[in-house]
């Protein structure tokens, strides 16, 4: 493996886009018809809808556009996601199956126009996905797929040959898929939306949300925004009015990038669920080369070993494709709903110009789309026949999925009291070698404390500001994590990713 750590840098996605300036956040108070908190795949999406459609729309992005969970994906716009449609077919009856792949599907041939449409130059490629296993136990379970998979209307079928350089046990193929950039695709898509008089504001983080006729959000500046519609497409809702915090499950994965020749790249999707999940697929990366990109090792934020982590899936890379020399390496955050279906419609169930997206469970490109075009049928009172398989109060479901609703609550619980007691006779500051962080207790309050690479030591709280759990430390990424719900937080205890809509607070050693 060539892997020469200091040479290796963050998200392709990020680094390969075009230069933009920052939008500036918004001056003073203003009013809008339709105000889209955050600026991802979702917001994006459902704001161009809208201002496609002659609504005056204000996006309010706390970083910058596309650079949080989508600038971080792996980038497969797909309707096979990994094994879905058996699930489906049991839990919601072949017509939920039907409904889900009928708009994911849609997404992805929405998301084609609009590529056409625009002009964007995107990397846009036509591809297969693949669910594949190795293990030959597996053959029926994918078999069982393959047929739930068709009978809901997607081209698949079974196969047990594939473009991968080693065998398989069995595959789900289903054709017509796409794979992209998605930040080039998303920075076009606002600037068409800036064009048609939609309004775009980074660095601005909402803060709270009053409900009415306007609905009215305050941002960390004082400013308030006025609008007769909210829609919050956060990833994990800031907002927890709804409760949906109790029905989604936060997870990070890793992600490894590096060069192979073309003749060696895969040039379809592939995705297996085994060995903690191994994602592969390519991306053009001229002369004669492709960037082979791998996710894999997916595990709740705050554990403790995600150097092995990422080691193990580089070895998993390197002994596949050998020679390949790694250039990128990053990580992901993804929201699991407790019946593996994204929550996108009403904000709660006595929601009148609220609007939510959320728990795409790894497939936010083509869910963001979808939801994109839901949402904005919904603001403008058009009846969708997919809107009730992804309402948010949805309540047979969640029911029907209790032992997952119940695994969810039980974790949390374990969090919220098992990890308070390591700290009371845990780490002590002077034990915190550079580059590391620990949870200890310093004057009967636990206090996240984490030396840089100086030797400097500086402490936050160590609750997190979301619903008080306590974070741990992410060596790998320089990041306190909650593992309740996702929060992030960087070492001064800055905001890096919600549901949290507050720093941590400084503590003095």
């Amino acid at each position: 493996m060539k892997d020469a750590e200091s040479g290796i840098r963050g998200s392709y996605w990020l680094e390969t886009a075009p230069p933009v300036h920052p939008a500036p956040p918004p001056s003073g108070d203003l009013s809008v018809e339709v105000a889209v908190v955050g600026g991802g795949i979702a917001g994006l999406s459902t704001a161009w809808e809208l201002v496609r459609q002659g609504r005056e729309v204000a996006v309010l992005e706390a970083d910058r556009l596309a650079a949080g969970v989508t600038g971080h994906t792996t980038a497969k716009l797909t309707a096979l996601h990994t094994l879905i449609y058996d699930h489906l077919r049991r839990t919601r009856g072949p017509e939920g199956a039907r409904l889900y792949a009928l708009s994911q599907s849609e997404a992805i041939r929405h998301a084609a126009g609009i590529v056409a449409e625009l002009g964007i130059d995107c990397e846009w490629e036509e591809a297969a996905a693949f669910t594949y296993a190795q293990n030959p136990t597996r053959g029926e379970e994918l078999r069982a797929e393959a047929r739930a998979a068709r009978e809901a209307g997607l081209p698949a079928e079974f196969v047990t040959e594939t473009d991968l350089p080693f065998g398989v046990a069995g595959a789900v193929r289903v054709s017509g898929q796409a794979q992209f950039h998605p930040r080039k695709y998303l920075l076009a898509l606002a600037d068409d939306l800036r064009r048609r008089g939609g309004t775009v504001y980074e660095g601005t983080r909402v803060v709270g949300l009053t409900e009415g006729e306007p609905c009215v959000l305050e941002t960390d500046a004082g400013v308030s925004v006025r609008a007769d519609t909210v829609v919050v497409a956060t990833h994990y809702p800031v907002f927890d009015r709804a409760l949906l915090f109790t029905r989604l499950s936060p997870r990070r994965e890793l992600v490894v990038a590096g060069t192979v020749d073309e003749d060696r790249a895969p040039r379809d999707m592939y995705i297996t669920p085994e060995q903690g999940t191994r994602s592969v697929r390519s991306a053009p990366h001229g002369d004669g080369k492709r960037l082979l990109i791998v996710t894999g090792e997916h595990f709740t934020p705050g554990s403790a070993d995600v150097e092995q982590r990422f080691a193990r899936l580089s070895d998993w890379a390197d002994k596949h494709f050998p020679g390949l020399t790694f250039t990128h390496r990053w990580a992901t955050q993804d929201n699991d709903s407790t019946d593996s279906v994204p929550l996108v419609g009403p904000l709660h169930p006595g929601s009148r110009h609220t609007y939510v997206a959320t728990g795409f469970g790894g497939w936010g490109l083509s869910g963001g789309i979808m939801a994109g075009r839901l949402i904005s049928d919904l603001v403008g009172g058009r009846e969708v026949e997919w809107a009730g398989l992804y309402d948010p109060r949805r309540l047979g479901p969640v029911i029907r999925e209790g032992v997952s609703f119940l695994r969810h609550q039980a974790q949390v619980a374990r969090h919220f009291i098992g990890d308070r007691l390591p700290t009371l006779t845990g780490t002590r500051p002077e034990d915190i070698v550079p580059g590391d962080g620990a949870v200890v207790r310093l004057g009967g309050h636990p206090c996240a404390v984490h030396r840089d690479e100086s030797g400097q030591l500086q402490a936050v709280s160590a609750t997190c500001t979301h619903l008080g759990c306590l974070v741990a430390f992410n060596r790998a990424e320089q990041a306190w994590e909650c593992p309740c719900h996702g929060s992030r937080f960087a070492p001064d205890g800055r905001i890096l990713q919600g549901p949290a809509v507050k720093p941590l607070e400084k503590r003095d050693l």
